[in-house]
């Protein structure tokens, strides 16, 4: 057998071979990711975490392993916690998504959970950044919507408690018409955009979920705001806090008629905004 003969026999064995542990990687990673997702219905995070690390080693191009692996990452990160750890796991979570994006820019569940994520780590101009993704991709989204009002009522009323509570000055919730009329001046600067972007998409999510009562009650809270901008103007005020109110009856009666509609249904398993299970 001459040299070049031996080489080629030599070459299709190790192809062979080669394609023999990739099929095997291949099996081993689906079962590392089956593991996984029991592990994460089972709420044993951690553990899913490293079935699904291991399934991507495994196989790189194996579907959904990175985006299951990032959503069992973005589980084990506690809300409003700002440790090291808890923000390593967050960056990791979302450097995850941000792969799956590059590849894949519409994956609309990446970007949800990456709103999710900054929201849940106090980045507030992050989170509404990429909820207007979301929106950008699917224009009906209401939770979007939504999360961009309540992060806009929430910077508008930590700057009002900002300016309120040194002056020795408590919310009224009524307009705040008390308060000295430079302070209001200040805080309708600081606020306006605020209460003007929050009422856009609170309206915007009502009219996409007529039933979404957590929308309403947001509706009740920023019209309570605006009255804060409409200082001066008594009529205006008065307009402000009535609309506010019916917001808020209209929130009573949609949370009752969703519960009522929840115990007549059938239960089971759902996923929320930012594609976790519960």
């Amino acid at each position: 057998m001459t040299r070049s003969a031996r080489f080629s026999i030599f070459a299709v064995a190790l192809v062979g071979m080669v394609l023999a542990m990739s099929g095997c990687n291949r099996l081993a990673a689906r079962d590392q990711l089956n593991k996984g997702v029991d592990s994460y219905k089972a709420g044993k995070y951690e553990e899913a975490i490293n079935h699904f690390q291991k399934a991507t080693e495994l196989d790189p191009s194996l579907p959904m392993a990175k985006s299951y692996l990032a959503t069992a990452l973005s589980q084990n990160i506690v809300p409003g916690l700002t440790t090291v750890e808890n923000l390593k796991t967050a960056n990791q979570a979302i450097s995850i998504f941000q792969q799956i994006l590059a590849k894949d820019p519409t994956d609309v569940n990446s970007i949800k959970q990456i709103a999710g994520i900054y929201f849940n780590i106090k980045k507030l101009d992050e989170a509404k950044e990429w909820q207007k993704k979301v929106l950008a991709v699917d224009p009906k989204d209401p939770e979007a919507a939504y999360t961009i009002g309540v992060i806009d009522w929430t910077k508008a009323h930590e700057n009002k408690l900002q300016l309120l509570v040194p002056a020795g000055l408590n919310d009224d919730g009524e307009g705040n018409v008390k308060a000295p009329k430079k302070l209001m001046a200040q805080l309708k600067e600081e606020n306006s955009a605020l209460i003007e972007e929050g009422l856009q998409y609170l309206t915007q999510a009502v009219n996409n979920r007529p039933n979404y009562d957590d929308a309403m009650q947001y509706l009740n809270l920023i019209y309570r705001n605006k009255a804060d901008m409409d200082y001066g103007d008594p009529k205006a005020v008065a307009a402000d806090i009535a609309t506010a109110k019916d917001w808020a009856a209209k929130a009573m009666g949609a949370r009752k008629a969703n519960e009522e509609k929840k115990d007549k249904g059938p239960g089971g398993i759902t996923m929320d905004s930012s594609g976790n299970l519960k």
